[in-house]
């Protein structure tokens, strides 16, 4: 009896060393940090990976991711500068960087992702707000979203969290308003559109009508180009038909009058002249007589 009593204790003892064993050493991995805390008040923050130590049973380990963190809070919906309401979604990355302020101020991450809850939609409500709904969809996301990842990372130091980056994953506009947004879109680059097509009709009555004056301006130039080439042509057809008047005035007469006989006597035409016409004086043989006249 005595001896099952003395196996009990030591098998009690062994076990009980075992545990305290267990209790005292705890190992910490690389992917995370952990605090030791005693009687609810944090004695020892490790940073490390490695094995560690703390006394049993009266101390307990607490452990923090120390890796970049993820979270999708759900989608809000923000009124902007022009009254316009727009649904955002959101994400950003965070990290535990003071597991101590963070113990202390938050406790955990399913805390802490409340907390940048609240902060990051109330930083993005404000930027929003200082701005039109074109302006947050195109041109001046960036900037925005660089302002509401400072603003919220100051907000946060004290819990021991920083933000490494925030950023918009999708801005809709809410389902009762996109057709009416569409449709107001839609007029606007109808208007655009018309006023383009004004601008160019415009352009293009004073390019055509610079065209036309220029036109007129050539047609004008080449007139008078022409008239003075024509001019002197005959001034000098003039000289010619004077030079051989002078040097043989019959021969001239004789060549001028064949011309004259040449377009004016066609076929079926009928002339009527006198037998002594001056005009058919070429035509007549040799005893004053009018030769008949060949077709």
């Amino acid at each position: 009896m005595e001896k099952q009593r003395l196996l009990i204790i030591s098998i009690i003892v062994l076990v009980a060393t075992a545990l305290g064993l267990a209790q005292s050493f705890f190992i910490v991995d690389e992917t995370e940090q952990a605090i030791v805390v005693q009687m609810g008040k944090p004695v020892c923050v490790i940073t490390t990976p490695g094995l560690r130590t703390k006394k049993p049973f009266v101390q307990r380990v607490v452990r923090f991711d120390n890796r970049m963190l993820e979270y999708n809070p759900s989608v809000i919906e923000i009124s902007t500068k022009d009254n316009k309401n727009i649904e955002i979604d959101s994400y950003f990355q965070w990290r535990i960087a003071d597991p101590l302020k963070f113990l202390e101020s938050v406790g955990s991450e399913s805390q802490a992702q409340s907390r940048l809850d609240d902060i990051i939609h109330a930083e993005l409500r404000a930027q929003l707000g200082l701005r039109d709904l074109s302006d947050v969809i195109t041109n001046d996301r960036q900037a925005m979203m660089e302002k509401v990842t400072e603003a919220s990372r100051k907000k946060v130091q004290s819990y021991g969290i920083e933000i490494l980056d925030i950023r918009i994953k999708r801005s809709d506009l809410p389902p009762e308003d996109e057709k009416r947004a569409f449709e107001r879109m839609q007029e606007e680059k109808q208007m655009e559109a018309r006023r383009y097509r004004s601008e160019g009709e415009e352009e293009a009555l004073k390019i055509r009508a610079q065209a036309d004056r220029e036109k007129k301006i050539i047609l004008a130039d080449a007139y008078k180009k022409a008239q003075k080439i024509r001019g002197e042509g005959e001034a000098k057809a003039m000289k010619i038909y004077a030079d051989a008047y002078n040097q043989n005035p019959d021969f001239y007469s004789f060549v001028r009058t064949l011309d004259a006989y040449r377009k004016t006597l066609k076929e079926n035409t009928i002339f009527l002249f006198s037998e002594d016409n001056e005009f058919l004086k070429y035509l007549k043989g040799s005893h004053g007589k009018q030769k008949p006249i060949r077709k």
